[in-house]
């Protein structure tokens, strides 16, 4: 037997070898399904990526089929205590981070304690010790204890620009406060409200939010979401924000009528150039670099914070009713892969674990290394609404009142404060 016919009989057994390995695999895989939730656009990075680990889960699980079901965020959020205390509860779901959402759930044993997994797979390796602050959660507070979760990107608030926009009416990007309010005001006298807004949902909340944390430091942060120090909601970092933000809508900053409008509106109304600043999460990035056609676009960090809302991303959960954990945990190795991983970078997510050789868009680069910046910086600020359930739904009340003027500051600020105080004591016991 010559060489070429040796080598062609050695292939031959390596596939016949592979074959009846998986045949066994396969036979026993078939007719399984993995349930999966999540609530990404299809056309954003996240959605992109998720639909090619889809792909590849399927194809290195013969005969598992994955059930996909896109639900929303707010259905999501407001329906997932009950769902996952039934048998309708999905295998693997998509989830908010923090103490009101996978904290919550994590108290009323709804969802899988992953810790085991994340060492055996690794995933404690991939993550930071700062990303995984919204994995772990110890008595529902998030920071320690048991992973319940498992972040897959990065995410961070910051301003939206129309370059064009700013050309056009002579502006520069801000680096402090001051400058950031004389370009709202210089697009004001021209007639146009400089920030495309959506009250109705979360992004007033995250104005109103960097606003607050202009004026605070990390102490504070660790007392308000991780209830590690007093809060006063009277004291100089609440007190600026809501007055603050009541000047930006009295000075034509914020249209009042912007209560009434949705985040989707919102990134539709920047989209089409009606609107120079839009400040909201890098969920939207990806998202822009696909839509956006008519004008140059960029972002800026909120000038002159070292503090940002921000974290890692949304987190894949476990639902304890789960009837397929392995077949979950194997979708979330493929999720954290870095060819997954390469996918939601170059599609305009953050990645946690891509190879950065493989991010070539200078556009795309940035973000990561602004990204990496507040890391490095100790900088975020997590989110509002984390401290406590349903305080999302208070945030958004809260805030619209003040846009709208029919809460002072102070009545704003007792507002937030009472449900805030009240849930913080159940935990506390203080």
């Amino acid at each position: 037997m010559n060489r070429k016919s040796s080598k062609l009989m050695l292939i031959v057994l390596v596939v016949a070898v592979l074959i009846i390995v998986q045949l066994p695999l396969a036979a026993a895989q078939e007719g399984r399904v993995l349930r999966l939730w999540h609530y990404e656009s299809a056309n954003g990075a996240m959605g992109m990526a998720w639909a090619a680990a889809i792909e590849q889960f399927e194809a290195t699980h013969p005969g598992v089929t994955v059930e996909f079901e896109e639900r929303g965020f707010e259905e999501i959020r407001q329906t997932a205590p009950m769902i996952l205390n039934s048998d309708e509860a999905p295998d693997i779901m998509e989830y908010n981070k923090g103490n009101a959402t996978a904290g919550f759930l994590s108290q009323q044993g709804l969802l899988t304690d992953l810790t085991e997994v994340a060492v055996e797979r690794g995933w404690d390796q991939i993550l930071s010790p700062g990303l995984q602050t919204t994995c772990r959660y110890e008595n529902g507070i998030m920071g320690s204890g048991a992973w319940y979760g498992v972040t897959n990107y990065g995410e961070y608030v910051m301003w939206y620009y129309n370059v064009d926009m700013f050309k056009e009416y002579g502006v520069e990007v801000p680096t402090t406060l001051e400058e950031l309010e004389a370009v709202f005001q210089t697009f004001v006298d021209a007639g146009i409200t400089p920030i495309a807004l959506g009250a109705s949902e979360y992004p007033a909340q995250h104005i109103f939010y960097e606003l607050v944390l202009s004026q605070a430091d990390r102490d504070w942060v660790n007392a308000f979401e991780l209830y590690q120090g007093d809060v006063d909601f009277h004291g100089p970092e609440f007190t600026f924000g809501a007055e603050r933000m009541a000047e930006w809508v009295a000075k034509g900053y914020i249209d009042e009528n912007a209560t009434g409008i949705p985040a989707e509106d919102m990134g539709v109304a920047f989209e089409s150039g009606d609107a120079p600043l839009m400040m909201s999460g890098s969920w939207w990035y990806g998202r822009f670099m696909n839509e956006i056609e008519g004008f140059e676009w960029s972002t800026f960090l909120m000038p002159g914070n070292t503090l940002n809302a921000g974290s890692g991303g949304n987190i894949w959960v476990v639902p304890a009713n789960s009837e397929n954990k392995d077949l979950a945990y194997d979708f979330i190795d493929i999720t954290m892969s870095p060819e997954i991983q390469s996918i939601l970078g170059n599609a305009g997510g953050i990645p946690v674990n891509a190879d950065l050789e493989l991010i070539t868009d200078p556009k795309i680069s940035e973000l990561i290394e602004n990204f990496n910046t507040i890391i490095a910086d100790d900088g975020f600020a997590f989110y509002p609404d984390w401290p406590a359930p349903g305080y999302y739904d208070i945030l958004v009340s809260g805030v619209q009142e003040l846009i709208a003027g029919t809460m002072t500051p102070t009545e704003t600020l007792d507002f937030l404060a009472a449900p805030y105080f009240e849930y913080r004591a159940t935990v506390t016991g203080e």
